[in-house]
């Protein structure tokens, strides 16, 4: 154990994408920044082990992004480590963050030229299911396409549209929900409880391969009757999911994690990662619990060889 107080940025899926069932498909780290500036990424492979103590109360700043191109951007943390008051940024560097411009880009809104290079770059319409069968609409950039559901923690994923920048892609996203009631956002925190009791992944298929059908007739139906925005196609693509999450998705035996991890110490062994969600081990019990990395971010951490206290009265787990 040291004293260094790391601040975590997030759970992160890095490497290639999978290109087949049983391929590793990245590789999955929390990603943790020192007190000088320097990052450090925390293996969060099956087999890992974490151990850490909160180190402070409340989130503070992770910075800003400065994107110069489809592939390039700059990461500039906050200069003074300020509390977190816009999400998981003070309010200056929320000011001059060029990603929240990307939202209002498809409404006529400026932006930089960076940034407007990255959205000219092929865009992909996505929709995906959770473990409890809930499902939404997204949109990935071309670079990240296979890397953004799998921080989401989608189950099953379909590809329905290919494109050809930002703009389009956010106005085809709009469109759908509009149309079809199909929703953009999923709520971290039913992703996790979803996934203490995953329904099948045969039966989550069958709802995700539904709204995916649904979606295509939409959009197929909207380039005949004139839909104001060209330059897309309709694609009927799957996501392959990474193997790191097969034993979340099974649905065996486990319970919601039963400490609050905005305090106190913590270490548990990780058997399997899907997005930001852990199916973690204790010493002392053989029950398995799904814990929520997601909830670390933006706060400040001390690594060490800490464990888990295993609830008291395990029976009530069953």
């Amino acid at each position: 154990m040291t004293d260094t107080r790391y601040l975590v940025h997030g759970v992160f899926w890095d490497g290639v994408p999978a290109q087949s069932v049983g391929h590793d498909g990245g590789s999955p780290v929390l990603r943790l920044q020192s007190p000088p500036g320097g990052l450090r990424d925390v293996s969060l492979e099956a087999g890992a082990r974490l151990g850490f103590a909160v180190a402070d109360h409340g989130r503070f700043c992770l910075g800003h992004h400065k994107v110069h191109s489809a592939s390039s951007r700059d990461h500039i943390l906050c200069p003074t480590s300020a509390p977190a008051v816009k999400g998981k940024q003070c309010e200056r560097c929320f000011v001059v963050d060029d990603s929240r411009l990307i939202h209002d880009f498809h409404r006529g809104g400026r932006v930089p030229d960076g940034l407007r290079t990255y959205l000219l770059q092929d865009h992909w319409l996505y929709v995906a299911t959770f473990a409890g069968g809930a499902s939404k609409v997204g949109t990935a950039s071309h670079l990240r396409k296979w890397n953004r559901l799998a921080e989401q923690g989608a189950v099953v994923a379909r590809y329905v549209a290919r494109a050809e920048d930002g703009r389009v892609v956010r106005l085809l996203e709009d469109m759908v929900t509009r149309e079809s009631g199909l929703a953009q956002q999923v709520r971290s925190a039913a992703k996790a409880e979803a996934l203490a009791g995953p329904l099948p992944t045969a039966a989550l298929d069958g709802i995700n391969s539904a709204h995916a059908a649904a979606v295509r007739t939409l959009l197929g139906q909207a380039a005949v009757e004139g839909f104001s925005t060209e330059g897309f196609s309709i694609v009927d693509e799957g996501w392959v999911r990474p193997a790191q999450a097969a034993g979340l998705c099974a649905p065996t035996a486990r319970h919601a994690y039963p400490h609050p991890l905005e305090q106190g110490k913590h270490g548990f062994g990780i058997t399997a990662l899907s997005g930001t969600n852990a199916l973690a081990s204790l010493a002392g019990t053989d029950a398995a619990f799904v814990v929520n990395l997601g909830r670390l971010t933006a706060r400040t951490i001390v690594l060490g060889d800490f464990a888990s206290e295993v609830p008291a009265v395990q029976e009530s787990l069953f």
